[in-house]
């Protein structure tokens, strides 16, 4: 369990890296497109700005456009206690609780850090799940918590924004400008190559940092219960019961315990979890483990 979070965070430091390195290497070709060294500083600069205030806000983003609401105990006793348990159980804060009025099954867990964090839960997922498959993915969402997957998710939800910030920046230099050296062919066919590929590289950002974060949740979420037979059920009834969302964002589908997005192609090409059978299996491999 410990190696699995070591490496998490050793590949996500170098996913960082490697994004940090892309932004500049196109504020750099610009800069040498258009001759102005000081653009690589500016895009670098903005684009962390930009970053930093998304990582603040990414919690109130997050819940704002999936349309959750922040409960008490006394608006659902129910989700509030498998919480509030499972926080003393993990000697972690007890985060701000939220419910989705949404028919699809599903979950999400986001903020900075424990003490600044917030799970929520679908009331399709709710109706389909018994207590124990309920505490089951809760304890996922809590590991999620535990293990600061929240932070790198913010990080991650900050790094995409500044792409698309920077994709607009991008369209701004090509289309909005009327000098006469801004019809440079080159600069046309690079501005469009990076305005295409944007959208594409936060995909794989997102699925490359998400994938293997699912399924050290899911063993923290089992080692918490003792009870991996549960999620195990869980993740099952999803096969069966599974829908998208109805408010859809792919900036946003990694923060929740399954893919919200509608299926398609590219969805399940760029997707942010993995599959449902292989959780499932896992869970059932290691049960002895946890």
């Amino acid at each position: 369990m410990y190696k699995a979070i070591a490496a998490n965070k050793r590949n996500t430091l170098l996913i960082m890296v490697v994004f940090v390195g892309l932004i500049s290497g196109i504020g750099f070709l610009f800069s040498w497109l258009y001759g102005y060294p000081s653009i690589t500083l500016w895009v670098v600069i903005g684009s962390a700005i930009y970053a930093l205030i998304q990582y603040f806000l990414a919690t109130k983003l997050a819940t704002s456009m999936s349309g959750a609401q922040e409960i008490q105990k006394s608006d659902n006793p129910r989700i509030y206690r498998i919480v509030e348990n499972l926080s003393i159980t993990l000697g972690l804060p007890m985060p701000r609780v939220y419910i989705i009025n949404d028919p699809a099954p599903n979950a999400f867990a986001t903020g900075r850090d424990p003490k600044h964090a917030v799970v929520g839960v679908t009331t399709g997922m709710m109706e389909i799940m018994d207590d124990n498959e309920l505490t089951a993915v809760m304890a996922h969402e809590m590991g999620h918590v535990q293990n600061y997957d929240i932070r790198v998710s913010m990080i991650a939800f900050g790094l995409v924004s500044a792409i698309g910030f920077l994709s607009d920046i991008v369209m701004h230099m090509m289309f909005a400008s009327n000098r006469r050296e801004n019809n440079n062919p080159v600069i046309l066919v690079v501005g469009i190559i990076v305005v295409i590929l944007a959208p594409i590289i936060a995909l794989i950002v997102q699925m490359a940092i998400n994938r293997q974060r699912e399924y050290l949740a899911d063993a923290s979420g089992a080692m918490t219960t003792r009870d991996s037979e549960s999620l195990a059920r869980a993740l099952e009834k999803l096969q069966t019961y599974g829908r998208p969302m109805q408010h859809q964002n792919s900036s946003t589908a990694n923060l929740f315990f399954s893919n919200p997005l509608k299926p398609g192609f590219f969805s399940k090409l760029f997707s942010s979890h993995p599959p449902l059978e292989e959780r499932v299996q896992r869970l059932r491999q290691n049960a002895e483990k946890f």
